[in-house]
């Protein structure tokens, strides 16, 4: 992991000319661009009339809170908790730990103790951008990966935990060029380094797949040319937490090749 510290230190020496205009162009940007709030219910139930039933937590940072629909089945963890039902032929009880403006230390510190002692079929965590946004260090970043996966570990033993991608900021139709260079490269620093620590853990993944819209774009039916992606050029969209949702449950199915139809009756 030396390698990446030290690409990291040389993009943080090319950028620190560069910390000034970044300043202003990111006051500009959050005068612009809409204050949405997260999404309500975060607590529901997906069924295909199976008896059979899985337990799912979602936790992290803005995404995972629903930001950008009203209602979090419209959002990330409704359309994880369909395609599972799809994919698996089970029903799901899905609960949201969520927080917009979190990092993963925030995560950590906050949201973990109040876990409480429910049984958990799979923990799914989406995070990263906020810790991009604020410029933390690989190093930290991985520190506190290491202590939540430890700290889930140790509340359930023997639940998959998922990391889902990083967020695609250089797609961020809100953010200016410089903005999608260096917070984006950051972003896939960060992407990097939590690759290299799950190796060290058993039942721990992450999809190190790079968000691409054109690749989306290419998915939709009938091609749309005016699909939305975001709802305020950052959030996601009911649209595109669809499609997210769909390549994360693929990633669980046929990378992670973990079979949460036979988990419970």
């Amino acid at each position: 992991m030396i390698w990446l510290y030290l690409r990291y230190c040389i993009k943080a020496l090319i950028a620190i000319p560069l910390l000034p205009i970044m300043y202003f162009q990111g006051r500009r940007i959050r005068s612009e661009v809409p204050s949405l709030p997260e999404a309500i219910d975060p607590m529901g139930k997906a069924t295909n009339g199976s008896g059979r039933i899985i337990n799912v937590l979602l936790m992290g940072e803005s995404t995972v809170a629903g930001v950008g629909v009203s209602r979090h089945s419209d959002g990330f963890a409704g359309e994880i908790a369909q395609q599972l039902c799809k994919r698996y032929q089970v029903s799901v009880d899905w609960q949201v730990v969520a927080k917009s403006g979190y990092t993963i230390k925030e995560v950590l510190d906050n949201l973990c103790p109040a876990l409480g002692p429910n049984s958990r079929d799979i923990i799914i965590i989406g995070i990263g951008g906020n810790d991009a946004f604020t410029l933390n260090r690989p190093w930290n970043f991985v520190q506190h990966a290491r202590r939540l996966i430890l700290n889930l570990r140790n509340k359930y033993p023997d639940a998959p935990i998922v990391f889902t991608n990083m967020p695609p900021i250089k797609e961020f139709p809100a953010f200016t060029s410089l903005i999608k260079m260096v917070i984006g490269g950051l972003v896939e620093i960060h992407g990097k380094a939590l690759a290299h620590l799950i190796g060290e853990y058993e039942n721990v993944y992450y999809n190190a797949e790079v968000i691409s819209l054109q690749n989306w774009e290419d998915k939709i039916i009938n091609n749309e040319v005016n699909a939305i992606y975001f709802s305020d050029g950052v959030h996601p969209s009911q649209l595109t937490y669809q499609l997210w949702a769909e390549d994360m449950v693929r990633f669980i199915n046929e990378e992670c090749q973990i079979d949460l139809s036979t988990l419970r009756n």
